[in-house]
């Protein structure tokens, strides 16, 4: 009974952990929108406005509001000053919020379509009889390499192994970007990229 209570508690922290970050998320976002509330109906009360198509004029203008300090932080991103400023707040953040780098790149990803492209070489190192998906992260003229195992769905965690170039099996015609791909779904997909590259017949 005891050994399940403790599996019990190590799986609810584990996901209060997870989902730390968004709580954050919610809560500036919420606070955020308390304070503009107030304003958004100071200004509709000034000018009489009652509904905006259909909306509560204090709810629709406090998100107008919201989206105006959106689109003016966007505009003094672009200044270096603003940028530099910018990014040591990120950088900040990202010691103090786990998963906060994640939760930013799968949003870039998301809304603005961007795609990081891995500087790495993609492989399969050998595992007893078996082989595990990895990453060549760098190798010298001895044949040692630095390799990054990914976890799975979340390919952005994972472990190093200090290996020989002769325990992998490199996939030079496979990007790490399509591995990846595979990977982030649980490996599906990842025999017909290995059939592709002729790693598997």
């Amino acid at each position: 009974m005891t050994t399940f209570l403790t599996k019990l508690r190590d799986v609810a922290i584990a996901g209060f952990f997870a989902l730390f970050p968004i709580y954050v998320v919610f809560a500036i976002f919420s606070k955020a929108w308390t304070l503009l509330t107030s304003v958004g109906v100071k200004v509709s009360a000034m000018f009489g406005i009652k509904t905006i198509f259909g909306i509560h004029a204090g709810t629709a203008l406090t998100g107008m509001l919201i989206v105006a300090i959106w689109f003016v932080s966007g505009l003094l991103v672009r200044i270096s000053f603003m940028n530099t400023l910018s990014r040591a707040m990120e950088r900040s953040l990202s010691k103090f919020l786990p998963g906060y780098v994640v939760y930013k790149e799968m949003a870039e990803e998301k809304l603005q379509h961007k795609v990081k492209i891995l500087p790495y070489t993609s492989a399969l190192i050998k595992w007893q009889e078996h082989w595990q998906p990895a990453y060549i992260v760098e190798q010298d003229q001895d044949g040692n390499c630095v390799v990054f195992l990914p976890d799975m769905p979340n390919t952005k965690s994972g472990h190093l192994l200090l290996t020989k170039h002769d325990q992998l099996r490199v996939i030079s015609s496979v990007t790490a970007n399509q591995f990846d791909a595979s990977l982030k779904e649980t490996g599906k997909g990842l025999l017909r990229v290995l059939h592709q590259a002729g790693c598997i017949s």
